[in-house]
């Protein structure tokens, strides 16, 4: 029971992840070349989206309890460790690239004079995250169905 329950909120808590690391990989192309002024704008639509931390916090503590729950079964253990390692590197890149730029830039509500670079830091750091938050879902997906049983 405990696999189980384990196995559904690694799951979930990853793929609600997921939704919005997509939707900045999928926005960069479109923002990255934006002005001063409208990219200052545009930034001002993710006022909220710290609360989606608790997600995150979900998706690695889960994923974590499901790595322990699957030790002793090779192939789940495998997919399940490159999804926990995958969430980690996101969160390594978030805090390594992104929080840094949030805050130099009092989170984009003031634009110092190399906002550019921190453009780009910010822009392409969620990317990374986001294609590791796509790996550890896509790897979620057959060790679960995999079982080991």
């Amino acid at each position: 029971m405990v696999l189980t329950v384990a196995r559904f909120f690694s799951l979930l808590f990853t793929g609600l992840a997921l939704g919005p690391a997509l939707a900045h990989l999928l926005e960069l192309p479109n923002k990255i070349g934006l002005s001063y002024d409208e990219y200052r704008t545009v930034q001002q639509i993710y006022r909220g989206w710290a609360l989606l931390g608790f997600v995150v916090a979900g998706a690695l503590l889960s994923t974590f309890v499901l790595l322990i729950k699957v030790r002793g079964r090779p192939r789940s253990f495998r997919l399940t460790l490159l999804a926990f390692l995958c969430i980690v590197g996101a969160q390594i890149a978030f805090w390594t690239f992104t929080y840094p730029a949030n805050q130099q830039t009092h989170n984009w509500a003031v634009l110092p004079e190399n906002w550019m670079t921190l453009r780009a830091q910010w822009e392409y750091s969620h990317a990374v995250g986001a294609v590791l938050s796509l790996v550890a879902f896509v790897s979620l997906i057959p060790s679960v169905l995999a079982g080991d049983k």
